[in-house]
């Protein structure tokens, strides 16, 4: 109970102590909306004919026609309720349109991380154990290569060998086939709704839809995974500690696994809480790219139509993910390594 109650007033701590840089986030996102050039009561007044009177009404609606600082103060107390406003471009409140689209991108996103964790960690490890082999060249090589491909080139290039050239992969456009019956809405994650009704015909075509985004996104993210995993079992294997296990006869499997790895994910875990969150605000164009109905395409489509409340409610959901993945992170540093003291 100790160690638990200890967890519990670190991550308190901590997500008390992120208050202000939420904060902060907030006001200069609200800032720089106003600031850049575009006026959303223009684009919903039907584009640039429309009349200045419709205009000025459109933006009396919205509270544009007040002080920016006086607008501020009205949108903190709002988000303070939970009210992040209501999206001009759907007409719906953001945080309904959050709800539904949020669970279509953290299961496009956990997909990926699962996907680039299982190839990154074996790369980095084998790497590692024959620095300056072949195999060693050859993860270095395919690393350069997921960096230097962005997302979209990727994407189109699964999309054209799988689906147009091989005919393997469903057509990519959201998260099932326009022909498949959507699962009831239990959790929002289409591949556990789907086990949870026991309809398996329904969970593999989702898998299969959810499975070139996915691919896509992880030959991105597999390259930092992939070079800390390798830097970090490189500076385990040179410890005295691992020297002492071979030494005293112990297999090489043991060695690697149970002292070697265990001692190296400290810093896998830390750029993985990195990459979590960075795939999960970058994964927009692979969103667009296979009509997935994310939060980040929700975003973009409403930054191209000067709709500030899709955008600023966004950036604080991608704010508050990140805090609270530092927070996991913190957590499990503790389980992978008991030395990591809770206080």
């Amino acid at each position: 109970m100790s160690v638990l109650s200890g967890i519990a007033r670190r991550v308190g701590r901590r997500l008390l102590s992120s208050i202000p840089a939420l904060l902060g986030v907030v006001v200069v996102t609200f800032v720089l909306m106003r600031v850049l050039p575009g006026d959303p009561a223009v684009f919903f007044a039907s584009g640039p004919s429309a009349g200045k009177e419709e205009i000025e009404q459109i933006r009396h609606q919205m509270g544009l026609d007040r002080p920016i600082p006086i607008q501020l103060a009205r949108y903190l107390a709002d988000v303070a309720t939970g009210n992040l406003g209501h999206s001009l471009t759907t007409g719906q409140p953001v945080t309904q349109d959050m709800e539904r689209r949020l669970p279509a991108s953290l299961e496009l996103t956990f997909t990926a991380l699962v996907i680039a964790l299982l190839l990154s960690v074996p790369l980095g490890v084998a790497a590692a154990l024959r620095p300056g082999s072949p195999v060693d060249h050859a993860v270095r090589m395919l690393c350069t290569l997921g960096v230097c491909v962005p997302t979209f080139v990727s994407g189109l290039l699964l999309i054209y060998v799988f689906y147009y050239l091989l005919g393997w992969a469903p057509d990519p456009t959201a998260r099932l086939d326009i022909f498949a019956s959507t699962p009831p809405d239990i959790t929002g994650f289409y591949l556990v709704d789907f086990a949870m009704t026991g309809d398996w015909s329904g969970w593999w075509a989702a898998f299969t839809q959810l499975l070139l985004p996915a691919i896509s996104m992880a030959l991105f993210v597999l390259a930092p995974l992939a070079r800390m995993t390798r830097a970090s079992m490189l500076a385990v294997l040179g410890s005295d500690f691992i020297r002492t296990a071979q030494s005293v006869g112990l297999s090489r499997r043991r060695v690697v696994i149970t002292y070697a790895l265990r001692n190296a994910l400290l810093p896998v875990l830390t750029i993985t809480g990195i990459v979590f969150s960075t795939m999960l605000g970058a994964n927009v164009l692979v969103e667009k790219v296979f009509s997935w109905p994310g939060v980040a395409s929700y975003a973009l489509d409403a930054l191209l139509a000067s709709d500030y409340a899709p955008v600023q409610a966004f950036v604080l959901l991608m704010a508050t993910i990140f805090v609270l993945v530092n927070v996991l992170i913190d957590v499990l540093y503790g389980i992978a390594d008991p030395r990591v003291s809770i206080e």
